[in-house]
């Protein structure tokens, strides 16, 4: 005979069984003015942790249905994840102005203009345009592990290409590098409200986004 999950007044059917129970005693204990409670386990099933929080949401007339709220895990590791994506975001910040902020030198190393200096600079916010769209899509599909080490890549092979392009007749090379830095920016921009969401708690949300955007400022005024 199946199951009846419905409570009427405070009185149990006998049918349920000890974890129907359970919800039924914490339905009553957050909503004891109702008349009427309805357990309702959801899409998880019997599968009901030990850290999972019952909340109760009115429906209509005097019934409630127990919802079961998901909470992040947290770990210790959460903040070292968190200056680790600092740094890279430092260093990818650092590499997008480094050219800027002396470009008459720049000028006469590679002898030439400074519209070609500026646009080290402005390949970051070109790049940016067509690609951000991609990346959300990527980060929402593969998950911000894949995301972080394609960026991190990215920016590390871009520094390396610019390592190699010390020399006055290596520009073009110099803008391939910066333009490969230009696409790690695209991975590492959008990436702080994410990781504060999935790693940290609610009360640490706002914190640990500040500091994963603080990273990249602090790269800039480097």
């Amino acid at each position: 005979m199946p199951q009846n999950n419905t409570l009427k007044g405070n009185h149990a059917n006998s049918e349920l069984g000890g974890e129907a129970w359970m919800w039924s005693k914490a339905a009553e204990n957050l909503a004891p003015g109702l008349v009427s409670l309805q357990w309702s386990p959801g899409a998880l099933g019997r599968d009901i942790s030990a850290g999972s929080r019952l909340d109760v949401e009115a429906l209509q007339g005097d019934q409630a249905e127990l919802v079961l709220k998901a909470e992040t895990k947290l770990y210790h590791r959460r903040w070292f994840m968190l200056f680790l994506f600092s740094a890279v975001s430092a260093s990818n910040a650092f590499i997008w102005l480094q050219y800027g902020i002396i470009s008459n030198i720049f000028m006469r190393f590679y002898n030439t203009d400074s519209l070609a200096i500026d646009w080290l600079s402005m390949i970051y916010l070109l790049t940016y345009i067509p690609l951000i769209l991609p990346v959300l899509w990527l980060l929402d599909n593969r998950g911000i592990r894949d995301i972080v080490l394609v960026g991190s890549a990215f920016n590390c092979i871009g520094a390396w290409i610019k390592i190699g392009s010390a020399s006055p007749n290596l520009f073009t090379v110099t803008f391939l590098g910066q333009f490969v830095c230009s696409v790690a920016t695209v991975f590492v921009l959008g990436i702080p409200s994410y990781l504060a969401s999935v790693w940290f708690g609610e009360e640490e949300v706002s914190t640990a986004c500040s500091i994963g955007v603080l990273g990249n400022q602090v790269g800039l005024n480097i």
